[in-house]
């Protein structure tokens, strides 16, 4: 779908009351752990960018694959984005300043459209904010090395198609294994987080009267 029809129905979309976790619940482990909504007094800001951009006649949207190293989120799947930090006027220059930093997407061409809802991620005690926005041309990606392992450019209709929401194992930060839905994006496991992000947009592109 050309950029412009997706910018046209996103707008239209956000308008509406999010799902929130009608979308999160369909990429969570069954049965659902109802500590996963419990957010601590005590947790950490972030935000996030689902960045749409042209390429063709298609539109298409970027993901970071974070480096391997210790901690919670090594290896992971991601949209580009990180901590608040006292200097961010609010969560939306956060997700713009990530990503810049981090796949070199300049924050001044990118046009916010709205938000999803917010994602508590207890493994790390962050409450992620995801944006959504866009670009008018193919960004000239220039991946933070310390940050960024590679970028996956990833078509919208993949995305959207069932086919792609699998089962897998996975093993967990507390070192268990579990089921757990996923997306699978070139071949690798969209989880956690990321896919819960993923399945409120679905689940409000499917689910929408436009």
């Amino acid at each position: 779908m050309e950029l412009n029809k997706v910018v046209r129905r996103l707008e239209r979309l956000l308008q509406d009351p999010l799902p929130g976790r009608l979308g999160h619940i369909s990429m969570l482990p069954q049965p659902i752990d109802e500590k996963r909504f419990s957010v601590r007094d005590d947790h950490r800001k972030g935000a996030v960018l689902m960045l749409f951009y042209p390429e063709g006649n298609g539109s298409f949207v970027p993901f970071i694959k974070r480096p391997e190293y210790p901690g919670v989120h090594s290896g992971q799947i991601a949209f580009p984005g990180g901590k608040w930090e006292p200097e961010d006027a609010d969560l939306s220059v956060t997700a713009l300043r990530e990503a810049e930093e981090e796949i070199g997407v300049y924050a001044e061409k990118v046009t916010l459209l709205g938000k999803l809802s917010d994602v508590y991620i207890p493994p790390s005690n962050f409450l992620v904010s995801p944006y959504i926005g866009f670009i008018a041309e193919k960004p000239d990606f220039n991946p933070q090395a310390t940050e960024v392992e590679r970028i996956i450019s990833c078509p919208l209709p993949v995305l959207l198609d069932k086919e792609n929401r699998k089962l897998t194992q996975i093993k967990g930060s507390s070192g268990l294994s579990f089921e757990a839905p996923y997306f699978d994006i070139e071949n690798e496991v969209v989880w956690g987080a990321t896919a819960m992000m993923l399945g409120e947009f679905t689940y409000l592109w499917e689910n929408s009267r436009f």
